[in-house]
């Protein structure tokens, strides 16, 4: 199946959409399939769902720009260039815009367009480069910092750590950062439990000699710390990168860099058992909860953007 020729149709139900535990039945549509809604870029990242505007923005990193895809006529633009060279996003709880930038720091756009920088120092030194952001309702910003982007020319200028890799929360108030993970080699996407009590990380960073591989960390969130650290998934053949969670807080998390079989997105039930994938012809970054009623999952893979219908809603985050 070629699922990149949008002309040819594909026959119900998508063989891409890929059942392992009959938990994952009821979150598949029969009649819906796996869309390449766009493709032109280098390294597509950090799709981010504007229902008030009916579109998508992304990040296109090696390009140093963003783009945004409408909705009502499929038709994809420009929405930033040059763009630090972002990475992730998402919106706070007033609607704004949160980029993390390889351009080592955490922005914010306003309803007006402008960019306030939220953080770009710890301890007089320079973060090495935000790569994924979610936010607590409480209003407190995390972000995680592995330096992606200064490993060398392609995601942004090639420069020395001043900092070890780390996960952050920015305080909404005083806009201070705290170090809340630094044992993770490479912290890489991240994503809360629909009540917020979980904290999942994915670490993409490889180290036999201590004995991370590719996985995917849960830590209890109690009063802005974290505790109760334990693996969640591991990933073996392939690599986690971003991911999001479900209603029912099943974690939907992109992967590459490993089995072409694995590319896509793999489905986990809270408990952390693999329950379903879905197949791409390219390794995918991240993902994202839109459309309508927030039953559409995006997903940025590479040089492509795809989406799917689903039976269950992204939490609204």
């Amino acid at each position: 199946m070629d699922i990149s020729n949008q002309s040819l149709p594909i026959r119900y139900p998508d063989p891409a959409v890929k059942v392992l535990d009959k938990r994952f039945r009821r979150y598949v549509l029969g009649s819906s399939a796996v869309e390449r809604i766009w493709t032109g870029g280098r390294w597509a990242e950090g799709p981010v769902w504007f229902g008030d505007m009916g579109t998508l923005i992304w990040s296109d990193i090696p390009n140093n720009r963003m783009l945004q895809w409408r909705a009502a006529d499929g038709e994809t633009c420009l929405f930033r260039q040059p763009a630090n060279f972002a990475n992730g996003n998402t919106r706070d709880g007033q609607g704004r815009l949160l980029t993390c930038e390889h351009g080592r720091r955490l922005t914010r756009t306003e309803h007006d367009g402008s960019v306030t920088v939220l953080a770009e120092h710890f301890a007089g030194k320079r973060l090495n480069a935000p790569n994924d952001v979610v936010v607590h309702p409480d209003g407190g910003i995390w972000f995680t910092d592995p330096g992606y982007g200064i490993d060398g020319h392609y995601e942004g200028d090639k420069a020395e750590f001043e900092l070890p890799m780390r996960t952050y929360r920015l305080d909404p108030t005083t806009l201070t950062l705290q170090v809340v993970e630094e044992t993770l080699l490479k912290p890489n996407g991240l994503a809360f439990s629909p009540d917020f009590k979980i904290l999942y990380i994915a670490d993409t960073g490889v180290s036999h000699v201590r004995g991370h591989p590719r996985q995917i960390h849960a830590f209890d969130v109690v009063e802005n710390r974290l505790s109760n650290h334990r693996v969640f998934a591991d990933f073996a053949t392939s690599s986690p990168d971003g991911f999001r969670v479900d209603i029912d807080g099943n974690v939907w998390a992109a992967s590459a860099w490993g089995d072409p079989e694995l590319d896509g997105v793999r489905v986990y039930s809270p408990d952390g058992d693999e329950i379903g994938r879905i197949q791409l012809p390219e390794g995918a970054a991240n993902v994202c909860f839109g459309g309508v009623k927030r039953n559409r999952l995006f997903i940025t893979a590479s040089q492509s953007v795809y989406a799917l219908y689903v039976n269950t809603q992204g939490m609204p985050y």
